[in-house]
């Protein structure tokens, strides 16, 4: 694609850089074909493609963008599955994040779109606070009817039936290996996982640390910035990252680390873009790229691990494939290819590449799009007769749970089962 960027707008690292990204597109289309809200809406704009040639026209022009071009880019899922498609190689996750930064700062929301991302900003990074949230949601569930705005209604929706008590595994300590230590690794307990689902962190240092690794839950780690990076709030979701590069460095240039280990793949893939994150950043794009560098999905520090445990029940497990973790991260086989070796039988719905809707804080803030893709991902799934669906983030595991009766965990708890550990919690109700 052609690109008339002045020598001035091209000194400025992001437009350089999302410069790249739009010269590599060669109009092909092949990203419509994947894109989960152009399959929705079939509007060209609502395709990556579109939503290309808004970005394009707003920068060159470096103009504040208008409603239009906001609306587009909001619908975006960030699910990336457009760059999986793309044969020209097209960065469009460091476009589109660019955009979005460019609306923050150019663009006057109307004043209840504000409020609401401005609240969520500053309640689902903080568990306590969201834990609080989620208490006063379920309170308040049974007056959503009254509710004036979908968007409130689906933050209502959103609780689960039962908020868990806070887990003390998820506080700052070490967890030592069983046995011979084969890895000194730091978990990211996260921020929004740590109130809806305490089970998986949990889950994750039992099998980790029974497979020889010592587990550190590093002092002044938190979120990874990925929720506030996803809305524009760049300021936000580097301080939240850049807390995360220290407190792990800390421990890496302590007693060491050969890994960081995320087991919600949303952070992972933000976690692994710290070094571009901080790439200007003189005092930590060393450390940036250092902590990218160490940042694993769980699956992957798992296959190296190689767990040698059986499933005490052959359990029929559909596999939802996240966004984040197929597409950002190009982890695919992973996954399942522990839980068939765990002896699990192992099925995947039709057309795993496209989205369940969750994306962070777009089942809020989108929640009409949303339903119809959790709708269409929950039927594909039901469709395989699963007697449990895996997922690999939270985000996933919240939208499909909510719209389904098959019990849904996380990978890491259906190998920890098959390992020694206690059977899901969600099975057990069964």
């Amino acid at each position: 694609m052609q690109t008339n960027f002045t020598e001035t707008q091209l000194k400025d690292p992001a437009i350089a850089r999302s410069n790249e990204v739009l010269r590599a597109c060669v109009h092909c289309g092949f990203c419509t074909a994947t894109c989960p809200t152009y399959a929705v809406l079939g509007d060209e704009l609502d395709s990556p493609r579109g939503r290309i040639y808004l970005i394009k026209d707003m920068l060159e022009n470096d103009r504040a963008a208008d409603e239009k071009t906001v609306t587009h880019i909001d619908r975006c899922l960030s699910c990336l599955a457009c760059m999986t498609t793309c044969p020209s190689g097209v960065h469009y996750m460091h476009l589109v994040d660019h955009a979005r930064v460019h609306i923050e700062r150019t663009y006057k929301r109307p004043w209840r779109d504000r409020a609401l991302r401005w609240v969520l900003a500053q309640v689902i990074p903080y568990p306590t606070r969201f834990r609080l949230a989620l208490l006063g949601a379920k309170i308040g569930r049974p007056f959503s009817v009254l509710m004036p705005d979908a968007r409130l209604k689906a933050m209502l929706a959103m609780a689960p039936k039962q908020v868990p008590p806070v887990s003390r595994n998820d506080d700052p300590q070490v967890f030592p290996a069983e046995g011979e230590r084969r890895m000194r690794v730091a978990l990211m307990t996260g921020c929004a996982q740590k109130a809806l689902n305490t089970d998986i962190n949990d889950a994750t240092i039992r099998l980790l640390t029974r497979l020889g690794c010592e587990v550190v839950v590093a002092e002044g780690a938190g979120c990874c910035g990925a929720l506030t990076h996803h809305m524009g709030m760049e300021s936000a979701a580097h301080r939240a990252a850049a807390a995360n590069i220290r407190a792990w460095m800390a421990e890496k240039r302590g007693a060491g680390l050969d890994a960081v280990v995320i087991n919600t793949s949303g952070c992972g893939t933000t976690v692994k873009d710290y070094g571009h994150m901080f790439r200007t950043d003189a005092h930590l794009a060393g450390d940036a790229a250092t902590v990218a560098g160490l940042a694993k999905d769980v699956s992957e520090v798992l296959t190296t691990l190689k767990p040698a445990g059986r499933a005490p029940e052959r359990l029929r497990v559909a596999y939802h494939a996240a966004c984040s973790l197929q597409h950002g991260q190009q982890i695919k086989t992973a996954p399942k290819d522990l839980l068939k070796a765990a002896g699990f039988e192992v099925v995947e719905p039709k057309d795993p590449h496209l989205c369940c809707g969750s994306a962070g804080t777009y089942n809020l803030l989108q929640p009409e799009i949303s339903a119809e893709l959790k709708r269409r991902k929950v039927a594909t799934l039901e469709a395989k007769a699963p007697e449990v669906i895996a997922a690999g983030n939270i985000g996933c595991m919240m939208q499909i749970g909510g719209a389904t009766g098959v019990p849904v965990v996380h990978t890491v708890e259906l190998l920890d089962w098959a390992t020694g550990g206690p059977k899901p919690r969600a099975l057990q109700a069964e």
